[in-house]
């Protein structure tokens, strides 16, 4: 790989380059409300919809229609491509709803937005974010289904988006952080580790392997394509990759590159932290920033626990990618691509946490 054609110019300049101890201070960027007639639209869309009795995997734009909320999800979908690359929309009464309720308005907002995609190799495009009570250590344990503590990572998808029904007793902070600004950082602190990020990194799948396909992907954590740099990681799953003997073993100085940054992405002055709110609605583009959730301690009580919708969404008018993204991906066109679809994945809508 010829990296010195592939890197982008030493300091990128875009909206979404930005800092977290700044952003801190200035929520009214990032921090919006909905306004009561717009929950009254969306209740009065779900009631619709659910009159139908279609099952809620079939929401679409036109049959969840959202005249006063529309524009304004045009917005936030131009936001994450283009502005700081996120959202929280708070507001929405939640603990009024039954939890088929709030599926169908989370779904409906998300039709307005992209296209669902698959989260896992059960096809389903409605996930539950919750504690399992999995190992952490397992190679086969995907990490939202425990308590312990996230690494920054991107999903495999344009925008991932989060709905809190529930927060835990402790903890369970969302952070996330800038991808262009820790490249930024890493070009004036330690630009010799730079090109290491444009590598090819073998990536676990923890099992979820579509046809043909090896047990990991292997894709370049940073990737400058058609003037668009976009991330993929989860250093996790990095790790855990090398257990794998014919995957490409990780150089002392592609590690040291890693370490680094993880380093920035941790730096309390480069990630922003907040703790997400019964109802509240985070939206994350994956393509330009990274997220995590600290550890959290649950509440006793099964119907207490923390809780949190999400959807997968591949957006419309979005960013190309480059092509080594097909392995993970599946496909790479623009508005259809993302997920985990393995032979027999039918999409499907759990309402439950363990459908």
């Amino acid at each position: 790989m010829d990296t010195k054609r592939s890197l982008p110019p030493s300091i990128i300049d875009t909206p979404s380059a930005w800092y977290g101890h700044e952003m801190a201070k200035n929520t009214d960027i990032w921090l919006t409300y909905l306004l009561a007639e717009e929950v009254s639209e969306l209740e009065n869309a779900a009631v619709k919809f659910q009159s139908g009795d279609l099952d809620v995997g079939l929401i679409s734009k036109e049959n969840f229609p959202l005249p006063l909320l529309a524009p304004r999800l045009r917005d936030l979908r131009d936001k994450l491509m283009h502005g700081i690359g996120f959202e929280l929309i708070r507001g929405l009464p939640v603990s009024d709803y039954s939890q088929k309720m709030a599926a169908t308005i989370f779904c409906g907002i998300g039709a307005h937005l992209g296209r669902p995609r698959s989260q896992n190799a059960a096809g389903h495009i409605l996930g539950h974010v919750r504690d399992l009570g999995l190992n952490a250590n397992d190679a086969g344990t995907r990490i939202y289904q425990t308590s312990q503590r996230q690494t920054f990572h991107t999903d495999s998808t344009d925008v991932v988006g989060l709905m809190c029904l529930r927060s835990a007793k402790e903890g369970g902070q969302s952070l996330l952080v800038s991808t262009v600004t820790i490249y930024n950082e890493m070009q004036r602190q330690r630009p010799d580790l730079v090109a290491e990020l444009f590598k090819s990194v073998a990536t676990d799948r923890r099992g979820e392997v579509p046809t043909g396909q090896k047990a990991y992907f292997e894709i370049p954590v940073l990737n400058w394509h058609q003037g668009f740099l976009t991330g993929i990681y989860q250093r996790q799953y990095v790790n855990s990759a090398q257990r794998f003997p014919d995957a490409p073993r990780l150089t002392r100085t592609q590690l040291e590159a890693l370490d680094f940054f993880d380093s920035l992405a941790n730096d309390p002055r480069l990630h922003l932290s907040m703790q997400l709110q019964p109802g509240d609605m985070q939206f994350v583009y994956n393509h330009a920033l990274m997220h995590d959730r600290t550890a959290f301690v649950d509440w006793p009580e099964p119907d207490k626990r923390r809780h949190l919708l999400r959807l997968w969404l591949s957006l419309p008018d979005d960013r190309p990618l480059p092509d080594c993204f097909r392995q993970r991906y599946g496909s790479i066109e623009i508005g259809n691509r993302g997920g985990i679809i393995v032979e027999g994945t039918k999409l499907n809508v759990p309402l439950d946490a363990d459908g």
